[in-house]
């Protein structure tokens, strides 16, 4: 019944938001960089915020920092998908909200070098996760599917996290999937959204780290991940600004150039990583030295790392001709 109340509430929120940002004009137009070919509104994301925060007073106000960085970080977003600001302003903030988020895990305690090591990672990531979001469906669909594969590890690995702050994201997930994961999306994520579920994510594998320190919990992100990087990696051969918006990370090339609808290539993502979730599950609970183990993971992100090359290969030509 609390979770019926909740998805319930994350419905009139979202919808209260919709006409907030129809009457302020809080929309994306599209360009020539963007996979959409409609004005929509943007920063429907930011029911991920409200999904967390609900689990926050349902708790008692547990994780006080992390939530403070997530309110911080959550601010900046949508001020930036409303006003752009600049990119100074925005790492601050970025920078102060994984600063509360650490001293939540209570990473200062490390070294010096480990912790600006953990700021490049996290924010790179939380950066990224961002940079992804292109198109219908995949922000939510594969942000589920990280979720999965973290209430996997919760509920038949160890306990690192409440299931509650889980199923209260998932919730947000769900309700998010309802507007984004169609053909014809009624909202996007925005900055806030992206970037705050990222947020969330990150502090959720960041526990888990702290208990499991391996390159397992590495593979809950594997597949975007490897399409990140390696796009990175081939937009600096062609000696482009990797700042700069495009349209060369693989799922934007299947759904532009090779025309695969993006409700199948969201999904495939999401499926792809549950897949991985459940082998990451395995490498868990196998007795195996941690020499292996972390060959094993290595392995498989060499193997996502040529699926990439070769299906990019087949489709970038099409992308060129665009």
């Amino acid at each position: 019944m609390i979770y019926l109340l909740l998805i319930t509430i994350l419905f009139i929120i979202i919808s209260v938001y919709f006409k907030i940002a129809d009457k302020f004009n809080i929309i994306d137009k599209p360009n020539e960089r963007s996979s959409h070919t409609s004005i929509t509104i943007r920063g429907g994301g930011i029911i991920f915020y409200f999904g967390a925060l609900s689990f926050f007073i349902y708790s008692g106000f547990q994780y006080p920092w992390f939530f403070l960085g997530l309110s911080f970080i959550t601010l900046i977003s949508f001020l930036d998908d409303v006003l752009t600001l600049s990119n100074k302003l925005r790492l601050s903030f970025h920078l102060v909200s994984m600063g509360l988020l650490f001293y939540q895990l209570d990473l200062f305690e490390l070294s010096w070098y480990w912790i600006v090591f953990a700021f490049i990672l996290f924010i790179g990531i939380t950066n990224a996760y961002n940079f992804m979001d292109g198109i219908n469906g995949i922000t939510g669909a594969y942000s589920l599917a990280v979720l999965g594969g973290l209430w996997l590890i919760n509920n038949y690995h160890m306990n690192f996290i409440e299931n509650d702050l889980i199923y209260c994201t998932g919730l947000s997930l769900l309700v998010f999937n309802f507007y984004n994961f169609r053909k014809k999306a009624k909202c996007f994520a925005g900055d806030v959204g992206s970037i705050a579920i990222a947020f969330i994510l990150l502090f959720m594998i960041g526990k888990l780290l702290l208990l499991e320190p391996s390159l397992v919990p590495v593979l809950l992100l594997g597949v975007y991940g490897v399409d990140s990087v390696l796009t990175i990696i081939h937009r600096l051969i062609l000696k482009e600004n990797i700042f700069q918006a495009h349209r060369k990370h693989l799922y934007q090339i299947l759904a532009n150039e090779a025309k695969v609808p993006h409700v199948i290539v969201s999904a495939s993502y999401a499926v792809l990583q549950m897949g991985i979730n459940c082998f990451a599950l395995y490498l868990l609970y196998i007795d195996y030295p941690v020499m292996y183990v972390g060959l094993l993971v290595v392995g498989l992100l060499i193997i996502l790392a040529l699926v990439y090359v070769l299906i990019k290969r087949k489709y970038y030509h099409l992308h060129q001709l665009a």
